[in-house]
């Protein structure tokens, strides 16, 4: 009778040259920058295919030429390894031989130690949340998140949806919705017409991004208006807006959704020791050199963890990272008047769009704050930081880590959440407990000079 081969079990510690975290326009640029060195690269992002937010994929989703180039790219490598569905929950166990630091990573089957040379942090940025009476009502999402869902399929044809928030993110959020038969009936800027007309006026420096702008135009359009209250009893039923210093206006709607700007996916970088700082995310992203070094040997950085541009500074960034961990120092250099215009555009984009100290009165005492843990504004309010908020309040202790109160306390109290100290996010007991040991002796080539 023949054996039935036992299947092989995955090595619990692995190694590579260079450690690519995120997959989206800076991870992927850094990758194929890398690639041509012939090192060995492993690309880690938790998401089903490569891409990020803006190259998100799904069964509604249409994705850009540009898009399409670089996943055709990444396939032809055989020297890269792309690992999608998988996240870094924590530090591993390092090796005398590692240049940088071992991650603990996990997926869906098994958690193991990754071992590298260098790593690239792509982390990006995520949707600045700000907590307003009838925010957690069901049909109330983040205008970025709501884009996401309707590529991931949602069906929204004949809904009415209000966007609210600030920055070009309300409009391609809206040309999304609309395009899947939604009616956006409202699309509130906090930013003022004023404001607005001179980001306008900057916009052909950028032929590409004022052609873009004009495609986005929404009649539904309102400046200097912001939302005050999500308005229904088991699903949102209306929106009440702020119009100018004094007026409102009520608009009946079955969505609601509202995104205050971006904050950088720092937690990661702070975890390894990477300094923040950087004026082009109000020094809350993570601070790189030239060379998108960061303050951590080994470590580098690109794309909106390090500031907001758009995808075009990304893709620069991360082209340029991967050049300088891959050797390639007059490839990263050639790439620096690029970064420069781009960066320009990330400049202008910052002073557009800053956000209106009325936005901080938006929470009632029983707003609650932390979603995770039922903190309210009230519980808060007392509170002298962020580590007393955590010690009486349990605020920032739940399922997402602080990554959302942590960013709206920091702009209603001006509190600066703690970065973590070993783990990223909740992890098996099992990834724990087979990842402790050190690693395997084992080939690994030699990083460049």
């Amino acid at each position: 009778m023949p054996l039935t081969p036992m299947p092989v079990q995955a090595p619990m510690h692995e190694r590579c040259d260079t450690l690519i975290i995120g997959a989206g326009p800076a991870g992927m640029a850094a990758t194929l920058a890398a690639a041509p060195s012939g090192a060995a690269i492993t690309v880690v992002d938790d998401n089903p295919q490569p891409g990020g937010q803006i190259w998100r994929d799904g069964p509604q989703a249409a994705l850009p030429p540009m898009a399409q180039q670089h996943r055709a790219a990444l396939a032809k490598h055989t020297n890269i390894r792309v690992l999608t569905g998988t996240r870094v929950v924590g530090l591993g166990a390092s090796h005398p031989t590692d240049n940088a630091p071992a991650l603990l990573l996990e997926d869906a089957d098994r958690g193991w130690t990754q071992h590298s040379h260098r790593i690239i942090l792509c982390t990006g940025a995520r949707e600045l949340l700000l907590p307003f009476s009838g925010w957690t009502l069901p049909g109330v999402t983040g205008a970025g998140a709501l884009q996401a869902l309707i590529k991931a399929g949602l069906d929204v044809r004949g809904q009415r949806i209000v966007i609210a928030g600030t920055g070009p993110l309300l409009l391609a959020t809206a040309a999304t919705a609309t395009q899947a038969g939604a009616r956006v009936v409202r699309i509130a800027e906090q930013a003022s017409w004023a404001a607005l007309a001179r980001f306008a006026a900057q916009l052909p420096r950028w032929p590409a991004k004022a052609l873009q702008a004009l495609t986005l135009l929404n009649t539904g359009l309102r400046a200097n208006t912001h939302v005050l209250e999500a308005q229904g009893t088991t699903q949102v039923q209306s929106v009440r807006l702020r119009k100018g210093a004094h007026a409102e206006e009520t608009i009946a709607c079955d969505r609601v959704a509202c995104g205050f700007g971006l904050v950088p996916n720092t937690q990661l970088g702070q975890l390894l020791g990477c300094t923040l700082g950087g004026p082009l995310s109000g020094g809350l992203g993570l601070a790189v050199d030239a060379q998108m070094r960061t303050t951590v040997p080994g470590v580098l950085a690109a794309g909106e963890c390090t500031g907001f541009g758009g995808s075009e500074r990304a893709l620069v960034q991360g082209a340029i990272a991967g050049h300088t961990a891959a050797g390639h120092v007059q490839q990263a250099q050639a790439l620096r008047p690029q970064l420069a215009r781009w960066e320009g555009f990330a400049q202008a984009l910052q002073t557009s769009f800053v956000l209106n100290e009325q936005l901080k009165a938006l929470p009632r005492p029983d707003t609650l704050v932390c979603r995770c843990e039922d903190v309210t504004y009230a519980d808060l309010a007392p509170r002298q930081g962020w580590i007393d908020a955590k010690l009486h309040t349990r605020c920032g202790m739940g399922a997402c880590q602080g990554r959302i109160c942590g960013a709206a306390t920091q702009h209603l109290f001006g509190w600066t959440p703690t970065a973590p100290r070993h783990l990223l996010a909740p992890a098996r007991i099992a990834t724990l407990a087979d990842c402790g040991g050190p690693a395997p002796e084992g080939p690994s080539a030699a990083p460049p000079a």
